[in-house]
């Protein structure tokens, strides 16, 4: 079984619940994981990946790759 099938059996399953307790320990189980999930994809960046980011970001100043607050205020106004 892939994993839709399995996800629409589950919230098939869901919808039948009349237990309030249960929904509840499904919404803070769901909340735990995908906390503990966003926790394990967030790695603290090495100093060289903070460095080669400086040194970037040093490099686009010197060649004037900039955008002002002014200028990126005025493009987001234009966004629908």
């Amino acid at each position: 079984m892939d994993i839709q099938a399995r996800k629409i059996l589950f919230i098939q399953e869901v919808l039948r619940l009349k237990n309030e307790k249960i929904i509840d320990k499904l919404e803070k189980t769901l909340h735990q994981e995908r906390k503990r999930m966003a926790k394990k994809e967030i790695s603290p960046m090495t100093i060289e990946q903070l460095n080669s980011i400086i040194d970037q970001a040093e490099e686009d100043s010197v060649k004037n790759r900039l955008y002002s607050a002014e200028e990126i205020l005025k493009d987001i106004d234009t966004w629908e």
